[in-house]
């Protein structure tokens, strides 16, 4: 599944010798340095350089941040090496990133097991607080953990029921096994194909669909190859600000709760400007020669009933947990019954 996280380049080389972190002694400099995947030039870039600043100021410069963006650190597997190494010391993760530091965060990205913004903001109460616990109970510590988008369906012609999807070729990121391993099991032609290669692959017809966020497939463009989008929402990701834990007990105890505010604050921010963004994105792409293809509630009804002869597989292995897809099924059971 696509994160806004979609977004990738190649390692460089950590320059010069900054100061990681220090001893508390009065008037010493903490630099954190902190790798992310997206552009600096996105909302999650824009919304770093301003906690940098805020860190900065609260801190009375006594707490520095370093971003590292573009990807420039490897992949998201290389940078949490390079956070257990302390080579780096913070990084922002997407819900592939986040699921090697705790498995059951993968399982919110279920396909069509959350269905719409608002079962999401009733799954996410519950859960955030769950997720976050764990992420602590590790050698880590959660700065902040949003919401990032949707998944939809991106096709060269019409997707309206699942039987559309199962005569095409999609494209799955084999950086992403357990999604693969989802869409196989659940019948669809799944083609591995590196993000950075799916605009070649959907033009030269290696593939005929991707399941990507709407941002994504506006920034690579590949919308302009796959010109229809369904609207039924695929599966929402998150997104997580980690520290390592050794650098959160090393910040002076009188800074952490500042910290901690800040990053939460611009964390909400975040969300609510991927929202707009994404909203953005599809009015663009639209106005660009996208096709919305619009279900009906009986074609969508299709789709989760697809996925309903599947669970049994996807939650017999090690792609979704199957405790914590169970509170979500209720959580969300529990709210359609209400509606």
């Amino acid at each position: 599944m696509k994160k806004v996280s979609l977004f990738f380049f190649a390692v460089i080389l950590l320059a010069d010798p900054v100061m990681v972190y220090s001893q508390r002694r009065p008037g010493r400099q903490i630099t954190i340095k902190l790798a992310s995947m997206v552009p600096a030039n996105t909302p999650w870039g824009t919304a770093l350089n301003r906690m940098a600043s805020e860190w900065s100021a609260a801190t009375n410069g006594e707490v520095r941040m370093q971003i590292y963006p573009n990807g420039t650190q490897g992949t998201e597997a290389d940078v949490l090496q390079k956070l257990n190494m302390n080579v780096i010391q913070a990084a922002v993760f997407t819900s592939f990133g986040l699921r090697k530091i705790v498995p059951e965060i993968l399982t919110v990205s279920c396909p069509l097991l959350i269905r719409n913004d608002e079962e999401l903001t009733a799954v996410f109460d519950v859960i955030k607080p769950e997720l976050e616990a764990k992420i602590n109970s590790q050698n880590y510590y959660s700065m902040a953990l949003v919401r990032g988008g949707w998944v939809k369906i991106f096709s060269k012609e019409p997707v309206f029921v699942p039987s559309d999807l199962k005569r095409m070729k999609v494209g799955s990121d084999p950086e992403e096994p357990a999604m693969m391993a989802a869409f196989k099991s659940m019948g669809y032609q799944v083609v591995p194909v590196s993000t950075n290669r799916t605009l070649i692959a959907l033009n030269g017809g290696t593939i005929d669909a991707v399941y990507v966020s709407p941002i994504a497939s506006a920034g690579m463009q590949f919308f302009g190859v796959a010109k229809n989008m369904s609207t039924v929402n695929i599966a929402p990701f998150l997104g997580g600000i980690v520290i390592n834990k050794h650098t959160w007990e090393t910040i002076p105890e009188q800074h952490r709760a500042a910290i901690l505010r800040i990053t939460r604050r611009i964390g909400t921010e975040i969300e609510i400007s991927l929202a707009q963004l994404e909203s953005d994105a599809i009015n663009t792409m639209t106005k660009h020669g996208l096709v919305i293809n619009d279900l009906n509630s009986q074609q969508k009804q299709e789709w989760y009933d697809d996925l309903e002869k599947v669970i049994p597989i996807l939650l017999g292995g090690d792609t979704f947990d199957r405790d914590t897809y169970d509170k979500i099924d209720r959580i969300v059971k529990t709210y359609r019954s209400g509606r």
